[in-house]
């Protein structure tokens, strides 16, 4: 190691982000989708908090994927959520070293003051329906999702993924390209400042999402389709486009997408950046592992080694500037732009409202048929009742306020069926000021 000090000092020095993770899938519970495991300790995982340390990773795009259940939206609502909410569980179960960070501000303050950046990101929009959508991504956006890749390899209602099929038993083939729901998601995460993710998009839902675009993408783990023909890599015109658009490669550490002739080495993984480079520039690549989802090289062991990646790079003669913007500087520069292009919001900012429900951030509740929250004034507050909603799982409810109490709540008819839900309390006051509240919930033992 002492040999190749300046190597691990450029590495070391820098912000590393990689775009894409499965591990929060390893800390769930299958079945009920709780957490119950805490990386925060040593695991077998690619990825736990002693790796990332060791390995100088410091920020993480943790993914809630699922791969839709055929004919059941609220499952897959409530898988996405279970992810999650074993994010801010791990925060924490390790809040020393380890914060969720959703906002370039707030990923640079993290890792200035040493722990691990997560942030949240979904792998699959199969919780998406026409009837919520409007109103999820809001609530998606209020738990501090940063990324959202439309789909896994599977299609929705939002567009066609790389397999081109519905996950069905019939495996039914799905229409081409974004549908005009997705096209609308688009410019809403647009508007609040959401990164759109292209891996696992087939190449009509790509050119879609480039031509509906107003900031922009990424492709959060991905590869070459000159070096490895395969369906979830980028063809040179995708590549070009993205560039084009402003947007970064996350290079992904499969051995699938890497070599045609398993096993994968470094090698394999360093001649696909070397090729983008070549193809479109240095400003448009980018690191995403997707640890703990596939296999990666075997001369890497887990996370703990990600410096590895900058020590081929010196080999291969890369400068310093332009390892750092492989590292991290591309990635950061696109939530930069991603976040000027959104619409300002003040929402969160308000000062003269708290508004507190009255469960905690994934807590079980006692009356899965009820949900309160005590709206607490700092100065003179006058409530819009009728403006004011509170949302489950994308979907609007007028909600009761009692001013006896300060409380606004809910009663509703049908019960919750799954395990994990959202409630978003939305209060309106003092004519035109708006502040919400949004939390996860547990309704099952």
């Amino acid at each position: 190691m002492d040999d190749n000090l300046t190597d691990l000092k450029i590495h070391f020095d820098s912000i590393v982000v990689d775009t894409h993770n499965d591990t929060m899938m390893k800390v769930i519970d299958e079945e009920t989708f709780l957490p119950k495991i805490d990386i925060g300790e040593n695991t077998e995982n690619h990825i736990d908090i002693p790796k990332l340390k060791k390995g100088g990773i410091n920020a993480c795009f943790f993914a809630a994927f699922t791969d839709g259940y055929y004919n059941n939206l609220e499952r897959s609502i409530s898988r996405t959520l279970g992810i999650i909410n074993a994010l801010y569980f791990t925060e924490k179960k390790n809040s020393d070293t380890f914060k969720i960070s959703s906002t370039l501000e707030e990923i640079k303050d993290t890792v200035n003051k040493g722990k691990i950046a997560a942030v949240p990101t979904i792998e699959g929009g199969y919780s998406f329906d026409k009837d919520n959508t409007k109103e999820l991504i809001k609530q998606y956006h209020d738990l501090g999702v940063k990324v959202i890749a439309f789909t896994w390899n599977y299609s929705n209602e939002l567009g066609e993924g790389a397999s081109r099929i519905y996950n069905d038993p019939d495996e039914t083939p799905s229409r081409e390209g974004l549908t005009n729901l997705g096209k609308e998601l688009v410019l809403e995460m647009n508007n609040l400042g959401m990164v759109i993710d292209v891996s696992h998009m087939s190449e009509k839902s790509f050119w879609d999402t480039i031509e509906v675009t107003k900031s922009p993408i990424i492709a959060s783990h991905s590869g070459v389709y000159s070096l490895r023909e395969h369906p979830r890599n980028l063809k040179d015109d995708q590549l070009k486009a993205i560039a084009k658009n402003g947007g970064t490669v996350g290079m992904v550490l499969s051995e699938a997408f890497l070599t045609y002739n398993p096993p994968s080495y470094m090698k394999d993984f360093i001649d696909q950046i070397d090729y983008i480079v070549d193809l479109i520039g240095i400003d448009y690549v980018g690191l995403g592992s997707d640890f703990d989802g596939t296999k990666i090289p075997v001369d890497m062991k887990d996370s703990s080694e990600m410096y590895k990646i900058t020590e081929e790079l010196i080999k291969r003669g890369y400068k310093k500037e332009d390892i750092e913007k492989i590292l991290g500087k591309n990635m950061l520069r696109v939530l930069k732009d991603v976040e000027e292009n959104a619409e300002p919001t003040d929402s969160k900012k308000d000062k003269d409202l708290n508004i507190i429900p009255d469960f905690n951030m994934g807590e079980k509740i006692k009356n899965p048929k009820l949900f309160t929250c005590r709206v607490e004034g700092l100065n003179k507050v006058e409530i819009d009742e009728e403006k004011s909603k509170i949302i489950v799982d994308g979907i609007v409810y007028k909600g009761k306020y009692n001013k006896e109490d300060s409380t606004f709540s809910l009663k509703i008819e049908e019960p919750l069926r799954e395990n994990f839900h959202a409630a978003t309390f939305e209060i309106v006051y003092n004519e035109d000021k708006c502040k919400r509240e949004t939390r996860i919930f547990y309704i099952n033992d």
